[in-house]
């Protein structure tokens, strides 16, 4: 904690040195922050008792975004692991990683499950917002929810078409140096009468490999990408609006099939991913009822990998299907006192297929899991300040192996109770208490075969067992649904007219608790001597999931100073986490990481800035045995945008912008591979 003192205490004295010789502001007219996915319904985000982050558009335009880790990474609780390949990249929100956090894509769940590879199947550049729900949300988002709920959206033809127009469209190119890849992007959109269209292409190949801070390559990490979406929309009266889109990715590149690992001769293979969604979205809400605000969803997602291993020709393919629907709505009743009442119902099916060579492969079972869940909350006033919050869901799931394994079932309930203090207009306290959960998932549960290998050798003398080097799958039928019992205590503020009319500094600290019973853990034994065969007198490794009792905590703030000539930001997250009853370290627990941004606007289309991430090093006490220590790390970056208002370049956007640019070779935990070294960025877009 001193260097985070040290840290914070320098922090202050720039703020206060920036403040002092701040001009004086003109009137900024600041939005105010809005979530959509959260409570299933829009609304401010002083309203919303939960920890929650939103990040917009400038932040896609200050970042020049390849990946999601580069777009998110920074946001309070929340680490992107899995390496700087974008293909591998996954959600990790206070030690809750991969399916214990569920990430939704214009409403639709993500699925997606193979392991070491990632699940972000959309360019950010077509994002409107992402938000960051933090903390158990299974009341309202069911299995997987145990850290919290990633939502990504995007843009609608509204936010393409000016005000007064019928038409409208963007055009984007953009080049990052690490890698030498380059952006090409498009979006037309139009609208006649009830209708409206948008369509969107972005390509991105990318020629070299990686480069991390200590000048080596991430090995076969050169993947292109391409990504199209096409969105129609209906509104034939007042209220009432329907919507079908359909979104199409693919990568291909070398790359080894554990994408957070490097590349090597003997592994890496020739991966070609296609990603389809399709969606069908009904909106009503007629003006003048209170009891309706309908919200239904029909999705399907399909992605299939393609993995041929160019060492010996081993073709591995997988085929993963979500189906699913969801109907919610939103009445307002009187009750004696007014109530707010969000109900619904969700309904979903996993599919998963693979083979190896033209037959079935065990590492990757054939199996189906089905869920029916149905659920309802209510936000009671209990007086003009306070507001209680209340909810319960319950979810039925099945699951239906092949290669002989049972059947199972099961189910849960989700409670949630909050309150929410408004003193003020500007302030908020807010305590949750909730019960979340997370049935095992297909991998988890039932596979077989080989996981790795390496190169055997004796374990003594003569006549001692050898190791083969195979590492195997043990499967692990019987693992129990995690359950976390959460607490969390949090409050925001916000300061007007700090420095001038117009500013506005918010603030926002949460502290937070989970105890979690039957925390799914994946163990990895090199030399397991429980596999030996006394006829054969060897010995292999194994991997296998076990359930264990676990204990999550930590502290998250930040505060946001915007104004007209300056802008000004921090951010902390604090995670802890560890087995109970002797299960020892979790492996899964990020750095303490603290974010530090500023920038001046000497021009109102001008923006310039920096950002400052320093990461606390992991030791051997911090870690699970045999992990290895990662470093701290004070990693520095630069940016700059141009978008002016009037003249010949009017509706343009000229950005630039340097990652890293001290070159730091850094590791983010718990990443297998390192970050990016010193990244260049350039990017242009025109607005018509």
């Amino acid at each position: 904690m001193k260097n985070y003192v040290q840290i914070s205490v320098s922090a202050a004295i720039c703020c206060t040195l920036q403040a002092g010789g701040a001009m004086a502001q003109q009137t900024l007219d600041l939005p105010v922050i809005t979530i959509f996915g959260g409570a299933r319904d829009e609304r401010a985000l002083f309203d919303t008792p939960n920890a929650a982050s939103v990040v917009g558009e400038q932040e896609v335009i200050r970042r020049q975004p390849s990946t999601y880790e580069e777009l998110i990474g920074d946001e309070p609780g929340l680490t992107i692991e899995g390496g700087p390949r974008g293909v591998s990249q996954e959600i990790n929100i206070r030690g809750f990683q991969d399916e214990q956090v569920v990430l939704r894509l214009d409403g639709a769940r993500q699925n997606f499950n193979l392991a070491h590879r990632g699940r972000f199947f959309t360019d950010p550049m077509i994002l409107k917002q992402a938000e960051v729900l933090r903390g158990g949300a299974s009341t309202l988002f069911g299995s997987g929810a145990l850290g919290g709920v990633v939502f990504l959206d995007t843009k609608d033809a509204a936010d393409i078409i000016a005000p007064g127009r019928s038409t409208g469209a963007q055009a984007k190119l953009g080049y990052n140096s690490n890698g030498n890849e380059f952006l090409s992007a498009g979006t037309v959109a139009a609208k006649s009468g009830p209708f409206d269209v948008l369509l969107f292409g972005a390509y991105r190949p990318r020629s070299d490999d990686i480069r991390d801070g200590n000048g080596d390559d991430i090995i076969d990490s050169a993947i292109d990408s391409q990504n199209y979406l096409a969105k129609f929309g209906l509104e034939p009266s007042e209220g009432l609006r329907l919507e079908f889109s359909h979104q199409h990715y693919q990568d291909e590149g070398r790359t080894p099939p554990n994408t957070n690992a490097q590349g090597s001769a003997t592994t890496s293979v020739d991966r070609d991913l296609d990603y389809d969604t399709t969606r069908l979205n009904l909106e009503w809400n007629p003006s003048g009822n209170s009891l309706i605000n309908l919200d239904t969803l029909l999705y399907y997602n399909n992605t299939k990998v393609e993995e041929d291993r160019i060492f010996d020709g081993r073709f591995d393919t997988t085929d993963f299907e979500t189906l699913g629907f969801e109907a919610t709505n939103i009445s307002k009743l009187d009750l004696g006192l007014p109530v707010t009442m969000a109900y619904g119902v969700e309904i979903y099916r996993d599919e998963q297929e693979a083979t190896r060579d033209g037959v079935a492969r065990a590492q990757v079972p054939d199996a189906r899991q089905t869920f029916y869940a149905a659920f309802a909350q209510a936000e009671v006033p209990l007086s003009s300040e306070l507001t209680l919050t209340t909810g319960l869901r319950f979810d039925a799931f099945e699951t239906e192996p092949e290669g002989g394994f049972p059947d199972r079932s099961g189910d849960k309930f989700s409670p949630k109770v909050a309150l929410s203090w408004r003193p003020a207009e500007d302030s908020q306290i807010y305590a949750s208490a909730s019960r979340s959960f997370r049935a095992a998932s297909l991998t988890e549960m039932f596979p077989q075969g080989v996981h790795f290998s390496v190169p055997g050798f004796p374990l003594g003398g003569p006549g001692s067992p050898t190791f083969t080097g195979v590492n195997e799958f043990q499967p692990s039928p019987d693992l129990r649904p995690e359950t976390a019992d959460q607490i969390e205590l949090g409050a925001r503020h916000r300061i007007r007219g700090v420095l001038g009319q117009g500013d506005r500094l918010d603030l926002a600290a949460n502290v937070y608790y989970a105890r979690v019973d039957d925390f799914i853990d994946t163990v990895v034994t090199f030399i397991d001597f429980s596999t030996f065969d006394p006829v054969a007198n060897t010995v292999n490794g194994s991997t296998t999931s076990r359930n264990i009792d676990a204990e999550l905590y930590g502290l998250e703030a930040s505060a946001e100073y915007d104004a007209d000539r300056w802008f000004t930001s921090a951010s902390l997250t604090i995670p802890r986490g560890d087995g109970r009853n002797g299960a020892g370290k979790l492996g899964s627990i990020p750095q303490d990481r603290l974010v530090l941004t500023g920038g001046l606007r000497p021009l109102p289309a001008l923006e310039i800035g920096a950002r400052g991430t320093f990461l606390r090093g992991l030791d051997a006490d911090d870690l699970p045995d045999g992990s290895q220590p990662v470093g701290g790390a004070s990693v520095f970056d630069i940016f700059a945008n141009y978008a002016p208002q009037t003249g010949p370049l009017e509706g343009a956007v000229l950005a630039a912008g340097v990652d890293n640019i001290l070159d730091k070779g850094y590791r983010v935990h718990p990443n297998g591979l390192n970050s990016p070294g010193v990244t260049f960025k350039l990017a242009a877009s025109m607005s018509f």
